[in-house]
């Protein structure tokens, strides 16, 4: 049911001193391999960039020794990623970005735009600017992004919890998953009540008659909110239901003039504990 998808990316971060093989590169390599997708691999470094004014001609020479390292290990990620892609018989078309985490960002989104979903760590290796690249992605991409877990390994989407309260990120989640939610066995429609009202929005026993229409085995659970947190009784029912993926609408609110993550989103994405799709 995943014959759909055509074109996958994968953004892989790489930093200083770091071995941790990239959970998203498996994970996106084996989804590929059941779609028979092509896949884009973006393996990316931060430019480093101070002012010169705020530093000395010799602490200049560091920062640029430095920069020259991290574009040469952006440069062996992605041959390493085009070797791997090729003993696995997939179509792969490799990239090595070395650029400022703005300019990143912006480049991975605009990428993102052309491919069916795109596919990033949960904990990339340059930490401090996680939260920049998957809201950008989030917000001006488009299209959906798969943030996987360091324990997930292959791709496999047979159960599916879906987090549903009848928004519009709600609603283009769901959309943007139908490839995957067509192909499962089970799939739990969740709402977490307790939270907020929820009385002017479509409940998920009206979603679960259109999911069926296209074929979805679909199980309609509304759940109270458990210690607090939706995140975290979305986090329980997924480790309950031995869940393989999580479908939620991507929020994002203005603070400051500046976009934020909202906070079951941000806390979703801190400890899920199965590959989490994200649309907004």
């Amino acid at each position: 049911m995943i014959a759909s998808i055509k074109s996958v990316l994968i953004g892989v971060t790489e930093a200083i001193g770091t071995q941790e093989p990239s959970a998203a590169l498996a994970y996106g390599f084996s989804l590929a391999l059941q779609a028979e997708a092509h896949v884009t691999v973006h393996a990316m470094t931060v430019d480093i960039v101070v002012p010169n004014a705020w530093i000395s001609g010799f602490a200049a020479s560091l920062v640029a020794a430095e920069n020259r390292r991290l574009r040469s290990l952006a440069a062996a990620a992605a041959e390493r990623a085009r070797a791997d892609a090729s003993a696995a018989g997939l179509r792969c078309t490799t990239r090595a970005r070395h650029l400022t985490a703005n300019e990143l960002f912006g480049s991975l989104a605009a990428q993102a735009r052309i491919h069916d979903v795109t596919v990033l760590d949960a904990e990339p290796n340059f930490v401090a600017a996680r939260r920049g690249l998957i809201e950008d992605l989030i917000l001006y991409c488009g299209r959906p992004l798969l943030v996987v877990p360091p324990a997930a390994e292959a791709f496999t989407a047979e159960r599916i919890v879906v987090a549903w309260d009848g928004s519009a990120p709600a609603a283009r989640a769901v959309g943007d998953a139908l490839p995957f939610l067509r192909g499962a066995r089970e799939v739990h429609v969740v709402t977490v009540t307790g939270e907020k009202d929820l009385s002017e929005t479509v409940p998920g026993a009206e979603l679960g008659p259109y999911l069926a229409r296209h074929g979805v085995p679909v199980t309609v659970v509304d759940l109270p909110m458990e210690e607090g947190s939706v995140a975290e009784t979305l986090r329980r029912h997924a480790i309950l239901s031995r869940a393989d993926l999580m479908v939620a609408g991507g929020f994002v609110h203005a603070r400051l003039r500046e976009m934020v993550l909202g906070g079951v989103t941000e806390a979703l994405l801190t400890a899920c504990p199965v590959p989490l799709l994200l649309s907004h």
